[in-house]
């Protein structure tokens, strides 16, 4: 069978066609009614958060994740004027990402839960209709199919121990060379298959050969080729006309322009064209693009009054070899506030790499009883809009119960010794009420907080200060453990590795991501950029080249070595 090769370039390559527009098929305002979703405004430290993804089922349906307000909406985009129906989530379901295959409703939180309809209640509804999901079993970490359908927008694991020390800290900082990756795809047309995504001449190209479950029959080899460096690639769908659907990204050493792309092939591994994502200037979602089984590609656009789903255009390419990927002006970052009474000299000597590593995986691992004290008054309605409440979503009917990782607190910074302390003491435990000013009277930390005490600063640095005390990593295939990606003014996270498949691992304090708590979330990496983030390093950790050692990772109990980060207060 002939190889395909796919070559994407920037600006100046010859291309024989122009991209059809990008169509908004379907928009949604912010708000709680049937026709709504849940937004919650962007603040200081705090970006704009809606819904975290968009699937779609084998009839054509769409399905969003609102999250905020507890539901998924189905609607048919080729039926915009409808009504859509509203499939509510049980409560103590609390998800990041979502998947339809079959009748089975797959929800994110951490693994994987499959949810119905209950008796009575079909999801085939006839617009309009509100339906009580239930859940009906959670499917274990060997469902491969299951897994690889959450994986390919970053919902998995993240590594473990052995995955992360790695030999010494070069290794663990960038595993720069792709690894094989097999991926297992319920398709539309050919039903379950394998497709293995092989390296090939480097890291700016690889081969993918699709098979079938049962047979093991191959019925698809294409190959794909940028001029820079490939970031994810996941094969997606196979559409009802047995046409290939792979999402890849290209991210050039420089950082700028990265490119995020579905290629589209024919049954016979021919190249048809492209769809190129309109990243730029969105916020960070889960699940951004779908394939309907009719072969469209749509995205999901948050805009600070609501969303709109996108019907992506489709750029047919006759006969080239070249792709000329329209280059993407990276999202420009809000100018830096800092406050300068600070300066590099606030770090408790500033942590060295191992140290910051050991700082993060404490807050994350930290096992702490979760009093009547901590809780709070139950229900919890101190929080404006959306029958929030203040209390993170991973604490919900914990009470004198154990709980694991530092909760988010708006607007709270401090060390994890002090968390520990102000606990122990009684003090109400996270507030994720970021419609309304911060609160004196609960502990945790927010996202920069987080950064700040993983850094060894004896004072909290906002995203807008921390580019007074960073420098930004020029190549971001350059990041090492301990480093940042920062958005000023909106969200930052601690840099840990690069996934085997070329995802950004990280370790965040984030609202909805980590339903309100310290956790580590994987990303793909030209998603990042283009919605603004921006590589950093903390001057303090330019040269250091501290080995990580296996300690740094250990899960099951705080480090010892913690004194840098307990001096913040």
């Amino acid at each position: 069978m002939t190889w395909i090769w796919v070559v994407i370039l920037g600006a100046g390559a010859f291309t024989t066609s122009v991209q059809a527009d990008d169509t908004v098929v379907r928009s949604f305002a912010g708000g709680a009614a049937a026709s709504m979703v849940g937004i919650i405004p962007a603040g200081e430290d705090v970006e704009l958060a809606g819904p975290q993804a968009l699937t779609a089922d084998g009839q054509g349906n769409l399905f969003v994740l609102d999250q905020v307000n507890g539901r998924i909406l189905q609607f048919d985009p080729k039926q915009p004027s409808a009504d859509p129906d509203v499939l509510k989530m049980p409560k103590d379901v609390q998800p990041t990402d979502l998947v339809v295959q079959g009748d089975d409703i797959m929800v994110w939180d951490g693994g994987v839960r499959t949810l119905k309809a209950a008796p009575g209640q079909s999801t085939r509804g006839l617009g309009g209709d509100e339906i009580q999901l239930e859940e009906v079993s959670n499917r274990g970490m060997d469902d491969q199919v299951a897994v690889s359908a959450f994986a390919q927008m970053g919902s998995q694991p993240p590594g473990s121990a052995t995955d992360l020390l790695d030999q010494n800290t070069r290794a663990a900082i960038i595993k720069r060379t792709r690894q094989p990756d097999r991926q297992y795809v319920a398709s539309r047309s050919k039903g379950s298959v394998i497709a293995d995504v092989i390296p090939d001449k480097g890291d700016a190209s690889v081969r993918i050969e699709i098979q079938t479950m049962v047979s093991n029959e191959i019925i698809g080899q294409l190959a794909l080729h940028v001029r820079h460096l490939l970031g994810t690639v996941e094969f997606l769908e196979i559409d009802n006309s047995d046409r290939f659907y792979v999402l890849a990204e290209e991210i050039p050493s420089s950082g700028k322009n990265a490119s995020t792309f579905v290629a589209r092939y024919a049954a016979n591994g021919r190249l048809e064209g492209i769809y190129e994502l309109p990243l730029e200037n969105t916020p960070l979602t889960r699940r951004f693009v779908t394939v309907s089984g009719d072969g469209d590609v749509y995205f999901l656009r948050t805009k600070p009054d609501g969303i709109e789903v996108v019907g992506v255009g489709f750029r047919p390419l006759d006969n080239v070899a070249v792709i000329d990927v329209r280059p993407q002006r990276t999202a420009t970052a809000p100018a830096a506030q800092p406050d300068l009474k600070f300066n590099a000299t606030v770090a408790v000597r500033p942590s060295n790499r191992q140290q910051t590593i050991e700082t993060a995986f404490a807050f994350e691992g930290i096992q702490w009883k979760l009093t009547q004290a901590n809780y709070g008054s139950d229900p919890d309605s101190q929080c404006t809009g959306f029958n929030r409440v203040r209390r993170p979503w991973y604490l919900q009917g914990k009470v004198n119960q154990e709980v694991r990782g530092v909760p988010y607190c708006w607007g709270c910074h401090g060390s994890l010794a002090n968390f520990r302390q102000r606990i122990e003491s009684g003090t109400l435990a996270g507030n994720v009420c970021t419609r309304n000013a911060p609160r004196p009277d609960v502990a945790g930390v927010d996202c920069s907080a987080f950064v700040s005490a993983a850094w060894g600063l004896s004072v909290h640095y906002t995203t807008a200060a921390i580019p007074a005390i960073a420098t930004p990593v020029s190549n971001p295939w350059d990041l090492k453990p301990g480093d940042a990606l920062n958005k000023p003014g909106s969200h930052v996270m601690l840099f840990l590795r690069f996934t085997p498949d070329r995802k950004a691992e990280v370790m965040e304090s984030s609202t909805g991501g980590c339903n309100g708590r310290v956790c580590r979330n994987v990303y793909p990496l030209a998603s990042l950029l283009a919605r603004g983030y921006v590589p950093v390093r903390f001057r303090a950790l330019a040269d250091d080249q501290t080995t990580i050692a296996a300690s740094a990772y250990e899960e099951t109990k705080p480090p010892a070595a913690r004194k840098t980060a307990s001096k913040r207060h």
